[in-house]
């Protein structure tokens, strides 16, 4: 199985793309799965170019190809001002709108201070069930004091918090998955079979 992991960290080194790295590395001890990153900060000018000529060039389109191609995703952003960052939100818009119908997805987000976390839940989850995507019940929130924390009486710490996304995560894709040995049955076998069963009863 494909995992596409979509972060839009801005820096380098980002806190936004060591949460996307630890959430995939969660997942792929789950679940049978090959690993691919699309880092939007390598893409900011050509999704710029696609809203202002309308057609993504051959760069953004194989990114976009990759993503939709995807048996699940891991989708990471900063928060910015209470939401997901202009760049991360830019480049699900030039995405075809049914272009995630039915696929598994991880949201996470990463910020300063803890105060942005429902930012997951107002902002992104409405973003992908606007896509019709199959977002997990837990999303993932990294704040500044999350890294290197542990839980509490009160609350999960990160690890936990990432633990679970990706059980989640890693449910989905196996459940969504077509089974290897299922196969479509060619008509003819079909009423070979048909035609061996009737032999059967009228003897």
């Amino acid at each position: 199985m494909k995992l596409v992991v979509v972060t839009a960290g801005l820096t380098q080194p980002s806190s936004t793309r060591l949460l996307a790295d630890r959430l995939a590395s969660a997942v792929s001890r789950r679940a049978d799965v090959r690993t691919q990153v699309v880092e939007l900060r390598e893409l900011a000018v050509d999704i710029a170019g696609a809203f202002v000529t309308g057609f993504p060039n051959a760069k953004l389109r194989a990114a976009i190809e990759t993503v939709t191609e995807a048996d699940g995703l891991v989708a990471v952003t900063p928060i910015f001002s209470g939401s997901y960052s202009g760049l991360f939100k830019s480049f699900f818009d030039v995405l075809d709108n049914t272009a995630l119908t039915g696929k598994p997805v991880l949201i996470a987000a990463t910020g300063g201070t803890a105060r942005h976390s429902l930012a997951l839940e107002h902002a992104l989850r409405p973003l992908f069930a606007y896509l019709r995507a199959v977002v997990v019940p837990t999303a993932v929130y990294a704040a500044s004091e999350d890294w290197g924390g542990a839980a509490d009486s009160f609350t999960d710490g990160l690890g936990e918090r990432i633990e679970r996304a990706a059980d989640e995560l890693a449910a989905l894709l196996t459940h969504t998955r077509r089974p290897e040995e299922e196969r479509l049955v060619p008509f003819e076998e079909q009423l070979a079979a048909l035609r061996r069963t009737d032999g059967i009863s009228g003897a």
